[in-house]
């Protein structure tokens, strides 16, 4: 109050105010860190496993499976709710086939990138999304999950493919990330189902929200929840397809490395 005053008293002649700090604007400036407009990053980008989607407008077609053996009904509702998500997504029973098996068949009849959802106490857990037919892998932890039911007014359901919102992605790792969750969803929205989904990265946590624009009037404009809601956390990034035992590493998730909450070292 005293300092608001003061300024007040001051007028014009008042000091700027001061930025308030976050771990955002903290955060360590560091040599993974890259411009929007990097030429080298560009020119490894126009070469890169998504570099003929983003070229040529290929159609992506997804499956999308679940763990070994039985699926709780919860993920069974994601699993509806990421085919309305993505129109152009196919579920498919894992029953008790092996990881490399699932990739053959995905490979085989012309998937463009394979998601498997493992569950934990009967939520989903891990999410593993893998870009055929030569990777990258990357597998995420999945929490706060909202299905459409849970979230309040919500919007009605549609298969309308959004338009996307990408921001945060900042390092290098981030781009590849950003690129691989992009190349998920087709480059032309259908705009007539007005609806906008969102992935923003921040402090290394990938928060996805999707809403639908309601036009009040030519002059007012709001948006309304869709759902899914939910988080990712990167914990690792496999180059090539997904191999546990013999696996190469682009990037991998270490718990001593990362630091407290405190923290002002990210990844993405």
């Amino acid at each position: 109050m005293a300092k608001k005053k003061e300024r007040e008293e001051l007028g014009d002649a008042a000091p700027p105010k001061e930025m308030p700090k976050t771990l955002d604007s903290m955060r360590t400036p560091d040599e993974t860190m890259v411009e929007e407009n990097d030429e080298e990053i560009l020119l490894d980008e126009e070469e890169d496993e998504w570099s003929q989607f983003f070229k040529e407008d290929v159609e992506p077609k997804l499956l999308i499976t679940t763990q070994q053996g039985r699926t709780s009904q919860r993920t069974k509702e994601f699993v509806e709710e990421l085919q309305e998500l993505f129109p152009h997504a196919e579920y498919v029973k894992r029953k008790n086939f092996e990881m490399k098996l699932v990739t053959k068949y995905a490979i085989k009849r012309g998937f463009t990138d394979l998601i498997v959802i493992t569950e934990q106490v009967k939520q989903p857990y891990i999410v593993i999304m893998s870009h055929l037919p030569q990777g990258p892998t990357a597998t995420f932890r999945m929490t706060s999950l909202k299905l459409h039911k849970e979230i309040e007014n919500a919007a009605p359901r549609t298969k309308h493919a959004p338009e996307l919102n990408m921001k945060g992605f900042g390092t290098r790792v981030g781009r590849r990330v950003g690129r691989m969750l992009r190349a998920l969803f087709k480059l032309s929205p259908n705009l007539k189902g007005r609806a906008i989904a969102t992935f923003h990265n921040q402090r290394d946590f990938i928060f996805f929200r999707r809403h639908r624009y309601i036009f009040d009037s030519m002059a007012r404009v709001r948006i309304q929840e869709l759902g899914p809601r939910f988080t990712l956390r990167l914990k690792a990034l496999q180059a090539g397809l997904w191999d546990r035992q013999f696996g190469e590493y682009e990037w991998a998730y270490h718990k001593k490395e990362m630091g407290g909450k405190d923290r002002k070292m990210f990844n993405l």
